[in-house]
C-alpha cells in the first residue's frame, strides 16, 4: 500500500481520534484528512507532476506531517531535508533530485530562498508556518474547506513499484546519495514495526527526534496503527520525560545519544515511565552498560533494532523481553546485540569473496528481502556495488551466535589495523562506556612509527567522576588484551557528529592524520 493508504485506513476507523498533538493543539483523523485532500488538491492544480520530488525543510511542526501525507496523497515523492547540513550539500542534493517543491519553516527562510536561487527545478515555495516574502503559507495555499476531495490516484496493487521518498544517506565518504524508498519496500517496513510492536491500548508515539530522519518512517508506522503522534519541537531530555508522564506514551525512538543525555539528566528518576512499551534505539550502537541503566530507569521497555536508509529501519530486531533479560543478568551479552532478523529479510555473514559465512565467524552483513531498497537514485555504478553477489551490502562488519543474535562489529572501512591485527572501534568503545564517570567516546586509530596505527580513545566524562587516561588503559587491557587496548586517552569537551548525529569518525582522525595517509583493509 501506499503510505497514504495506511492513514486513510487508520482515519476510517478512528476519525475522532488525535493523530497529532503538539503546543498548538491536537488535529483528529478526520480533520488531519480533510486538511490532505485541500492540499494535495491545490498541488494538482499548481500543476504538480506524477512522482515528482517534493522536499521539506523544517523542524518537527504539525505542517511537516500535514505536507508529508498531502504530497504523498497527490502521488508525490517525499525528500526529506536534514537542517543540521551544510546549506551547500542541502543545495547539491535538491540539484540532484530535481526538487520541484519546496515546504519550509520560516526559521529556514533565508535557506530556503537560497535554495530555490540556486536549483533550478524549485517552482514553488510554500512557508509552514506563516506567509514568507510573497510565499504563502500551508493554510493560505490549501483549497478552500468545501473544495472536493482530491481524486484516488490510487491501483489495486497499491503503486507497488511506484516511489514513496528518496533519502539522502548520512555518510561521510563524498555527496550523499539518494535511497529509492518504493511503496512496497516501505510498506514491508510499516508493516513489520507494528507487527513487532503492537500493543492492546490506544499506541502513542513520541516524535522528539527529527521527522526528516528515522522519526519519520517511525511515526508513520504509528499512524498504520491508528496511534496518537506527540510531536516535541526538537529534542530534549527534561520535555521528554515530561511527555512520556503527561501523555502516557507507549512507544518512542531515539538515538543513543539522546538516551545517554536522558540518563545522566538530574531529574530521569523522578517521573513516571509506566505507561513505556517500546523504547526503540537505533541509528547507531548503544553502550551495553547504558542500556542495562536504562532498563534499571525506564523498565521492561528498551528495544533496539537494526538498519539503513538502503536496508529500512527494521533488519534486525531485539524485543523488550530480551534485553529486559539480558539485563537481569540471562544471557547478558546480548546487550550488545542487534537482535535477529526480522521475517520480511534474510541477513547473512559474508566475505570479501562472496560466500556466506558460518555461525561464529566475523564478515560483512548483508541481506536481501522486503524491506531492501531500490537502489541509489540515478546511481546504476553504487547500486551495482552495494549488490555484489546478488546481496544488499551493508558496509557492517559483524558476527552471529548459535541463536540468530547478531553483533555488530564495526564499520568495514572502520577499522583499525594496528601491527597488522584488525582491531574494531565499538568493541572498545563498549569497554570504556563500562567505566563510571564516561558520557560517552569513540575509539580512533591515530599515527604510530611502530605499529602503523595505535587505538586510541577520544572520552567525554563527568569531570568529578572521571577515570583518569591510566584507569581507562588498565580497565581495557584487563578486558580486551594488550593488542586491543588503547595506548593513548584523550578528553574532550564534546565528540563531533555528523548532521544524522553519529560520530564523525573522519572528522575526529583528522587532527591525528593531517599530512599523512591512512589505509584501511
Amino acid at each position: 500500500m501506499r503510505n497514504i493508504d495506511y492513514f486513510d485506513k487508520s482515519a476510517g476507523l478512528y476519525p475522532d481520534r488525535a493523530v497529532l498533538k503538539t503546543a498548538q493543539g491536537a488535529i483528529t483523523y478526520a480533520a488531519m484528512q480533510r486538511m490532505t485532500h485541500r492540499l494535495a488538491g491545490a498541488m494538482a492544480a499548481a500543476g504538480l507532476q506524477p512522482q515528482e520530488a517534493v522536499a521539506i525543510m523544517s523542524p518537527n511542526h504539525p505542517g511537516v506531517l500535514t505536507a508529508m501525507l498531502s504530497l504523498w496523497r497527490a502521488g508525490a515523492v517525499w525528500i526529506p531535508v536534514n537542517t543540521r547540513n551544510a546549506l551547500p550539500d542541502t543545495i547539491a542534493y535538491l540539484r540532484y533530485v530535481r526538487a520541484g517543491w519546496l515546504f519550509y519553516h520560516s526559521s529556514l527562510s533565508a535557506e530556503a530562498h537560497e535554495a530555490a536561487r540556486q536549483v533550478p527545478s524549485i517552482r514553488h515555495l510554500i512557508c509552514l508556518d506563516a506567509p514568507d516574502a510573497g510565499n504563502p503559507c500551508l493554510d493560505g495555499f490549501m483549497l478552500p474547506a468545501d473544495a472536493p476531495d482530491m481524486p484516488d490516484l490510487g491501483s489495486p496493487d497499491g503503486g507497488d513499484r511506484e516511489l514513496c521518498a528518496i533519502i539522502a544517506t548520512g555518510g561521510t565518504t563524498g555527496p550523499a546519495k539518494g535511497v529509492r524508498a518504493l511503496n512496497r519496500s516501505w510498506g514491508t517496513m510499516l508493516e513489520s514495526i507494528a507487527m513487532l510492536m503492537a500493543v492492546e491500548e490506544i499506541p502513542v508515539f513520541l516524535a522528539t527526534a527529527p521527522l526528516s530522519h528515522a522519526a519519520g518512517p517511525f511515526a508513520l508506522a504509528g499512524i498504520a496503527m491508528g496511534a496518537t503522534i506527540v510531536m516535541l519541537p526538537a529534542f530534549d531530555a527534561h520535555a521528554v520525560m515530561e511527555a512520556i508522564q503527561t501523555h502516557r506514551v507507549t512507544h518512542m525512538f531515539l538515538p543513543p545519544t539522546a538516551l545517554y543525555s536522558m540518563l545522566a539528566h538530574p531529574d530521569v528518576r523522578h517521573y513516571d515511565y509506566s505507561s513505556m512499551r517500546y523504547f526503540l534505539l537505533a541509528g547507531s550502537a548503544c553502550s551495553p552498560e547504558k542500556l542495562r541503566q536504562a532498563v534499571e530507569v525506564f523498565g521492561p521497555c528498551l528495544c533496539q533494532s537494526y538498519g539503513q536508509s538502503e536496508f529500512h529501519l527494521i533488519a534486525t530486531w531485539l524485543p523488550p523481553e530480551i534485553v529486559a533479560a539480558a539485563a537481569a543478568g540471562d544471557h547478558p551479552e546480548r546487550l550488545a546485540s542487534c537482535g535477529r532478523a526480522t521475517i520480511s529479510v534474510r541477513v547473512e555473514l559474508m566475505n570479501d569473496d562472496g560466500a556466506l559465512l558460518p555461525v561464529g565467524e566475523v564478515g560483512e552483513i548483508v541481506g536481501r528481502g522486503g524491506i531492501v531498497c531500490d537502489g541509489y537514485f540515478e546511481m546504476e555504478e553504487a547500486t551495482a556495488e552495494v549488490r555484489t553477489h546478488g546481496w544488499h551490502h551493508t558496509g557492517d562488519i559483524g558476527r552471529r551466535d548459535e541463536h540468530g543474535f547478531f553483533y555488530i562489529v564495526d564499520r568495514k572501512k572502520d577499522m583499525i589495523v594496528t601491527g597488522g591485527f584488525n582491531v574494531f572501534c565499538s568493541e572498545v568503545e563498549a569497554v570504556v562506556s563500562e567505566m563510571a564517570g564516561v558520557h560517552e567516546c569513540a575509539a580512533i586509530g591515530i599515527p604510530d612509527e611502530k605499529w602503523g596505527e595505535a587505538v586510541s580513545v577520544l572520552v567525554v566524562a563527568d569531570p568529578a567522576k572521571a577515570p583518569d587516561a591510566a584507569a581507562i588503559m588498565a580497565h581495557c587491557k584487563a578486558r580486551l588484551g594488550s593488542v586491543k587496548a588503547p595506548k593513548h586517552v584523550f578528553f574532550r569537551e564534546n565528540l563531533p557528529r555528523t548532521p544524522v548525529g553519529k560520530f564523525d569518525k573522519k572528522a575526529m582522525r583528522a587532527e591525528f592524520w593531517q599530512g599523512q595517509s591512512r589505509s584501511v583493509n
